[in-house]
């Protein structure tokens, strides 16, 4: 460590640079982080809100809520612990100076989908709503009356929830009558017992249903089903994982030219007894101050980045993984150093320094 420690202090710049370089790459890995957990969230608020164990759908939806159709009688006969049914649809909503995508969901009031009011009331008449938080950044209000994109029929928002997004779309929450008269309109009452899924909660949902035209869902398994949410996952770790094997290769080129450098340097010292296990050593402890350095620059930077960044960018930072990612930045690092190491041990000192 004294000769690592050393040897940086002397070299100042040079060092710098490599710091430097392995800052913005984890700056990036821990940026790409908090994206992809933002976005996660902005796909899975609303169900994680359920606290469910399970979603009941039909077979043939491909465990898609979107294309599941059951009635009412089907729901009845689901048998968990709780149970509470669900009617969804997607829509334009405009208060009359703002549009925006927006996902309804029909629910009872008195079930367990029902959401905590975090300003306003819960709906209690017809074409009320309650909805996401997050409208209130886009201009929408207590008060105002909603224009939906399929039908004339007007939605009034009575309250705010918090957290509440399904599929990267604010959810507006209302009586099921009041979703059925907005989705099939004149054919409401031909429809009028048609829901999407039934949302479980129980020891052991997949004992739930006997219908063998229903599948019970894990909720896991349904996030995942999601249009996009893997996929979109996928890419983003997929980017985190290239970060950390471009770090371990830009660490090795950078060391290993260094160390190419000081050859005849360290032929002197290997020549005077110093042993190839104390210079490997020394160059290990150097690459472990450079690399814990530059991940905790790039922490604290990434971090300082989401304090300014408009709530409109979905960044959520999870320490946790942020601590994972850094411990194995500095790892492969390390293992990029392994380079340089093998070719100190391969040093001769009578030909390094010339003899």
């Amino acid at each position: 460590m004294f000769l690592a420690w050393n040897e940086i202090i002397k070299n100042k710049l040079r060092f710098t640079l490599i710091t430097g370089v392995l800052l913005l790459v984890a700056y990036l890995v821990f940026f790409l982080s908090g994206l992809a957990t933002g976005l996660k969230n902005l796909n899975r608020e609303a169900v994680d809100n359920w606290k469910a164990d399970a979603v009941v759908l039909t077979e043939e939806s491909d465990k898609s809520l979107y294309q599941s159709s059951l009635t009412i009688d089907q729901a009845q006969e689901v048998k968990a612990d709780e149970t509470a049914i669900l009617g969804q649809m997607s829509a334009i909503a405009n208060n009359g100076d703002k549009k925006t995508n927006v996902s309804l969901f029909g629910i009872r009031s008195d079930e367990f989908l029902m959401p905590a009011i975090s300003e306003g009331d819960p709906f209690s008449a017809d074409k009320e709503v309650v909805a996401d938080a997050s409208l209130k950044e886009d201009g929408f209000k207590i008060g105002d009356e909603l224009s939906i994109s399929s039908t004339d029929i007007k939605l009034k928002i009575v309250g705010f929830m918090e957290s509440s997004r399904f599929n990267a779309s604010p959810v507006l929450y209302m009586d099921l009558d009041t979703l059925n008269r907005v989705k099939y309109g004149e054919a409401v009452e031909a429809n009028e017992d048609r829901i999407n899924a039934v949302v479980i909660r129980g020891q052991e949902p997949e004992k739930a249903v006997s219908d063998n035209s229903l599948e019970v869902i894990e909720t896991e398994t349904f996030i995942k089903n999601l249009p996009g949410y893997t996929e979109q996952n996928l890419t983003l770790t997929f980017m985190i994982y290239f970060l950390f094997i471009i770090s371990s290769v830009i660490v090795a080129i950078f060391l290993y030219v260094l160390t190419v450098q000081k050859i005849s340097m360290f032929g002197v010292m290997k020549a005077q007894g110093i042993s190839s296990f104390y210079l490997s050593r020394s160059v290990i402890a150097q690459t472990f101050l450079l690399a814990f350095v530059g991940v905790a620059f790039g922490l604290v930077l990434a971090l300082a980045t989401g304090a300014f960044l408009p709530a409109a960018v979905p960044v959520s930072f999870d320490i946790p993984t942020m601590l994972i990612y850094g411990g194995i930045l500095v790892v492969v690092a390390i293992a990029g150093a392994v380079f340089s190491v093998l070719t100190i041990v391969r040093i001769d000192p009578l030909k390094a320094i010339g003899g």
